[in-house]
């Protein structure tokens, strides 16, 4: 059963094969028996630990869960609004504030699985900082720094940042043009992991990496902030017009592998949250009180990272990641199930 329409509108076209995958797992007795949930993902990897946990919860309510989705942010954003899938636990906010037309429309912030902490910014290789002087993004004007991180001879620096339709993507684009860096540094929008691989590669042989990222990523897990790799400023800050009114805060104190305290990231810290659509929130009080109660430790998402990045990183390794997670807190988890059930009666 579902409380919803059947699959429409600009998302259909995206998604509608997807919609013929099997269920992730049986539900048992419970509120949200006889009802099926179509969750979302994000394309990056470092998310899809978090929705295995939730749609476990939601199985443990008696809750049908399907396999998730992999979907780009605009592409998620109209579905859940829509109706057409109805939750993901990859928003980060307020990096996805630019989906405003969506969240007039039916989509719902619901919960948090990560409040605060999740950081974003630019790093280069702790020896090439030392040698270079460098500080910050405009460090990288200087023809010496340039010339150092240019791997491909365009006369540019090469940076890893965010493929087409990442919410970083915006702002890097943005702060590209604001700190005039368009003829200094040539932004990497291939695939992420495979761009991030390929980084870690020149990193082993002794030359310069400059890269964006994000916390949690195994990235910084691999890499150590303070020890291989540094933290750098920006300029000033600088935000789309989306996210102007969070420009305060790109100054983050108390950052480990920072050139400097407080860092000027250039992005605020952002809280991980459920999107959820607002029929479904409506219809289903169990699944709504679920996502309020539930939280994921970001030292918990770091070591699953991690756990992937050295090869366990097949859909039946992240099931059992989660399987394990949920076992070595099972009080917690019980409590989560005890609270939502409570709320349908």
């Amino acid at each position: 059963m579902r409380y919803a329409p059947a699959v429409k509108g600009i998302a259909a076209t995206a998604m509608a094969a997807a919609l013929l995958i099997a269920p992730q797992g049986a539900s048992a007795a419970g509120p949200g028996d006889g009802v099926t949930v179509t969750p979302a993902r994000a394309t990056w990897d470092t998310g899809w630990f978090q929705t295995a946990i939730y749609g476990k919860a939601l199985e443990a309510l008696g809750y049908t869960v399907e396999k998730p989705k992999s979907l780009d942010n605009p592409v998620f954003y109209q579905a859940v609004a829509s109706g057409d899938v109805d939750f993901w636990v990859n928003g980060w906010f307020p990096l996805h504030n630019s989906y405003e037309d969506d969240f007039a429309s039916g989509a719902r912030t619901h919960g948090y699985v990560a409040k605060g902490g999740a950081l974003q910014g630019y790093l280069v290789d702790k020896a090439s900082a030392d040698k270079y002087g460098i500080r910050s993004l405009g460090d990288f004007k200087r023809p010496e720094v340039r010339q150092a991180f240019d791997s491909n001879g365009d006369g540019k620096a090469d940076m890893v940042a965010c493929p087409p339709g990442w919410g970083c993507e915006l702002v890097i684009e943005h702060q590209l043009d604001a700190y005039d860096l368009r003829d200094y540094i040539n932004p990497i929008k291939a695939g992420y992991s495979a761009s991030m691989a390929d980084a870690i590669g020149r990193y082993e042989e002794g030359k310069p990496i400059l890269f964006y990222t994000w916390t949690p990523n195994w990235t910084v897990g691999l890499l150590k902030p303070g020890k291989d790799v540094v933290w750098i400023g920006t300029p000033f800050p600088s935000l789309p017009d989306d996210q102007k009114q969070y420009e305060d805060l790109t100054t983050v104190a108390g950052v480990a592998g920072c050139v400097e305290d407080p860092c000027r990231m250039g992005w605020p810290a952002n809280d991980i949250r459920p999107v959820v659509n607002a029929d479904f929130l409506e219809a289903n009080p169990a699944a709504a009180t679920l996502f309020k109660v539930m939280r994921i430790p970001l030292q918990d998402i770091f070591a699953q990272n991690a756990k992937m990045f050295a090869g366990q990183d097949k859909p039946e390794d992240i099931q059992r990641h989660a399987d394990e997670w949920i076992a070595a807190n099972r009080d917690t988890f019980d409590s989560w199930i005890e609270k939502a059930e409570a709320a349908s009666s």
